[in-house]
């Protein structure tokens, strides 16, 4: 039996998931705050803070647990929404910019926020509803999303484990410089991680983020004969592009193309 949305919650998935200029508008507004708050959290210095910090952490706290309860009541499948690593990075966001004391360690901290950056899926997956080029080129673009998540989550965790112990790691740049080089194997040797665990979270970065660089190149290289569309009766995501039935519940998809089959 199809689930008939009431009251506010068919307004909410109205402007979620909805047509429209306002729910377009509303999207696009939420897209710019996924921005800003990434960019916040991966770049604002945390060794100088003064009151307008604090009051902006509450803030964006404020929000992004507001966004995270009104997802969480319009969706479909609650248990599945619950765990998704997107929606757990959101609820462990929110904890850290309402309960700060919670973590003392204000370097782990910024590895608690860095974890924002995995909304940057939920950015794609919006933008490539509303514009036809991401959805001609959706699977490049997840594999680029992939790699760039991981570049700043793993130099969040080089910065939270090497700051104050590393002499060549003073900042979260330092952390990113390192990062980078190894993942591309350049391997300068300027800067270089101490202790068992840091060279164990080296081995971490040149070995996942290989692997994830050649998915990007297959992307790349490899026909893209797949498009992303979550099917409403089982959740499944990934569809032919010229699907109509789901092809584990054989559910009718009404997949968007914009004639790009």
């Amino acid at each position: 039996m199809k689930h008939e949305r009431k009251g506010l919650n068919r307004a909410l998935f109205w402007l979620y998931e909805g047509h429209g200029p306002w729910p377009f508008r509303f999207r696009w507004l939420m897209l710019a705050f996924d921005f800003v708050t990434i960019a916040y959290f991966l770049w604002a210095p945390f060794e100088q803070r003064g009151y307008h910090h604090v009051l902006l952490d509450y803030v964006i706290g404020i929000v992004i647990a507001f966004d995270y309860l009104a997802r969480f009541y319009i969706a479909r499948h609650r248990v599945n929404f619950f765990f998704r690593p997107v929606n757990l990075a959101d609820l462990v966001v929110v904890v850290t910019m309402l309960a700060p004391l919670l973590v003392s360690n204000f370097a782990f901290l910024r590895v608690l926020r860095a974890m924002r950056a995995i909304r940057a899926f939920t950015f794609v997956r919006r933008v490539k509803i509303l514009t036809p080029f991401f959805q001609r080129h959706e699977q490049v673009i997840d594999k680029v999303t992939n790699l760039i998540v991981f570049v700043f989550i793993m130099s969040a965790l080089v910065y939270a484990t090497q700051v104050g112990l590393n002499p060549n790691i003073h900042t979260y740049l330092d952390a990113l410089y390192f990062t980078v080089t190894s993942l591309s194997t350049t391997g300068y040797g300027d800067v270089l991680m101490i202790g068992r665990w840091g060279r164990i979270l080296s081995i971490m970065i040149m070995v996942l983020g290989l692997t994830l660089f050649l998915q990007l190149l297959k992307a790349i290289i490899e026909p893209n004969d797949k498009v992303e569309y979550e099917c409403p009766e089982c959740g499944l995501v990934m569809h032919d592009r010229d699907a109509v039935h789901c092809k584990h519940c054989g559910h009718v998809v009404h997949i968007p193309t914009r004639g790009l089959v």
